[in-house]
């Protein structure tokens, strides 16, 4: 009798985590850096739209640690702020110039673009918030992305370029060409997409640099972010919008009437992976009771 129990124990387990993995790892909340009103707005995956910072200063780009934290540019103070989970504000570096685009790479270490003409320059701090110089010379760097090897691509809006750089902070041309490069964005197959401000397109471009279009017709594209179902979110400065679109490049309408929308980032959910390994912990903790009581 007791091993039939444990046998049902194990099969509740199963069912629990086949239920709940999908539904968690497919669903997180956006957030969007207003521009124009000062505020970050949260939304749920529904569209529910509510404020989770106001008092800002040209909030630009946004960036979320591995812990939740919430870490925002302040284009016009020349701060970046950190926001924890629950909301609480502080200031994590002051004295940039004109501070633009984010990027945390996979040691926690923070990368930020300094738009202004006099830096033209991606700062690197670590987790504490100790600064050094990544990278000089561009030309108004404004997005900041990296690629699944630590590569990090860099849109130039100065002169219509994608750098990319190594893990060393070696330096080569991904792309030319391009039309006030705004914001950036990897897919989970590694390829590249662009927000083309100066055209209204969003580009896409393989990991070997083939670029295609992936829409156009936009109004002043800005923030990019995919959600972990693969459909991509696009903030419409010109239009106050945020449009969603499928993988296949298909457009609906996620949120309206915004004030000019820049930055765009989900909130981090843990990955596929580490669900399975903690599902897998659930099933052999209860094989290993059954085990146990069967002796």
């Amino acid at each position: 009798m007791k091993r039939i129990t444990d046998c049902w124990s194990v099969l509740v387990v199963l069912f629990a985590i086949g239920f709940w993995l999908p539904s968690h790892v497919a669903a997180a909340d956006l957030f969007e850096a207003d521009w124009g009103s000062g505020t970050i707005y949260k939304f749920t995956p529904s569209g529910t739209k509510s404020t989770f910072a106001s008092g800002l200063f040209d909030p630009t780009a946004l960036a979320f640690d591995a812990s939740g934290n919430l870490f925002e540019t302040d284009f016009n103070f020349g701060k970046i702020y950190e926001f924890t989970p629950s909301g609480t504000k502080s200031t994590f570096v002051s004295g940039l110039n004109d501070p633009w685009g984010l990027a945390f790479d996979a040691n926690g270490n923070l990368f930020e673009a300094d738009f202004n003409s006099n830096s033209s320059t991606i700062n690197e701090f670590t987790p504490s918030g100790t600064k050094s110089i990544f990278a000089s010379g561009l030309n108004y760097p404004t997005a900041l992305a990296f690629d699944a090897n630590g590569n990090l691509f860099e849109a130039d809006f100065g002169t219509g370029t994608i750098h990319k750089f190594t893990p060393s902070g070696t330096k080569s041309t991904f792309a030319t060409g391009l039309d006030k490069p705004e914001f950036l964005a990897f897919d989970s197959s590694g390829n590249l997409f662009e927000s083309d401000w100066g055209s209204s397109t969003i580009y896409e471009f393989t990991p070997g640099g083939t670029k295609s279009t992936f829409a156009s017709g936009l109004d002043e594209p800005m923030g990019l972010a995919f959600d972990a179902s693969g459909n991509l979110f696009e903030a419409d400065s010109g239009s106050g919008t945020i449009y969603e679109f499928t993988p296949g490049g298909t457009k609906s309408i996620f949120a309206i009437g915004l004030s000019y929308p820049v930055g765009l980032a989900f909130y981090p959910i843990p990955e596929p992976s580490i669900l399975i390994l903690l599902g897998i912990g659930a099933i052999s903790l209860a094989a290993y009771g059954w085990q146990r009581r069967a002796k």
